[in-house]
């Protein structure tokens, strides 16, 4: 019980946590996109977060929550990640939880090719064989004949691309800003952005009506991504990353439960397939930071 007391005990519960709140948050999402209308959803997800960050944290940080040196990378990576949130939004109507939540756990898969573009990060062969095998996993569950094999699996295809860009651009500026900061600020960029859109898309029948599911979507967005800060406060990346992949198990319980839908065998072949890239991933980045330290230590 003493180990789970320790900073990273803490944040491997506080990353079983995250993932299973926003789990939870795809899966009403999927449910309440059948009640009202897909934009009003997303503008009060971002319009929660916002609120409650400001309300949690200005209370504590002051201006300083609101103060930012990169003013440009806060707006670029609120605006990916409402893309990214809309594809999945979308994406979630049509598309079976536990499937979609697997292709889009290829994104870190993703963004480590990006980095190697655009970064020019040195990719050694063995993640790019993990990158391949999550490929393959990705085709086992899409393919022709399939449960999820139709048009709207370009939706978490876009995903993928905008959460790599997304990924990346955080990895390149991270340690600049406070975690508090960008939280607010990418639910701020989020409701500023859909606010006008959202006015045409207005049903006020919908709201009163169901407004218990807009709570429960701002609910487990915002608390997931609380967790999710609080977790890389505690432990490091390489840590923490493979503990991200149970988010397939909770999002694959959630359909279960909630739609009845289970995957067929080859489907189940593929999410293990990309959990285990996924997984190796991490556990490859972990050995390669822990040669690096080694070598720094050893050298004169």
């Amino acid at each position: 019980m003493s180990y789970w007391r320790t900073p990273q005990g803490a944040g491997i519960l506080l990353i079983v946590v995250s993932t299973g709140a926003l789990a939870a948050l795809d899966t009403t999402t999927k449910y309440a996109t059948a009640l009202a209308p897909v934009l009003m959803l997303l503008w009060f997800r971002y319009l929660f977060q916002a609120v409650v960050t400001f309300a949690l944290r200005f209370p504590v940080q002051k201006m300083s929550l609101l103060t930012t040196s990169n003013p440009r990378f806060q707006a670029l990576r609120g605006v990916l990640l409402l893309i990214t949130s809309t594809c999945a939004f979308y994406g979630l109507q049509h598309l079976p939880v536990g499937e979609f939540t697997a292709m889009v756990m290829l994104s870190p898969l993703v963004a480590t090719a990006m980095a190697a573009w655009v970064l020019k990060d040195h990719v050694s062969h063995q993640r790019w064989l993990l990158m391949m095998a999550g490929l393959c996993g990705v085709l086992l569950v899409v393919r022709p004949g399939g449960q999820v094999f139709s048009w709207a699996l370009l939706f978490p295809v876009m995903l993928v691309i905008t959460y790599g860009w997304f990924q990346v651009l955080t990895s390149r500026l991270s340690g600049e800003e406070n975690p508090y900061t960008t939280q607010f600020y990418t639910g701020l960029v989020g409701a500023l952005l859909l606010s006008p859109v959202v006015v045409f898309n207005w049903s006020t029948a919908a709201f009163l009506a169901h407004w218990h599911w807009f709570l429960l979507i701002g609910f487990f967005g915002t608390f997931g991504h609380l967790m999710l800060i609080r977790a890389y406060m505690r432990a490091s990346a390489p840590v923490l990353t493979p503990y991200l992949y149970s988010q397939i198990a909770f999002a694959t319980l959630g359909g279960w439960l909630v739609f009845n839908h289970v995957p067929d065998t080859l489907a189940w072949v593929g999410i293990a397939v990309i959990a285990a890239s996924g997984v190796g991933n991490a556990l490859l980045s972990a050995y390669e930071l822990t040669k690096q330290r080694r070598a720094t230590v050893c050298a004169p």
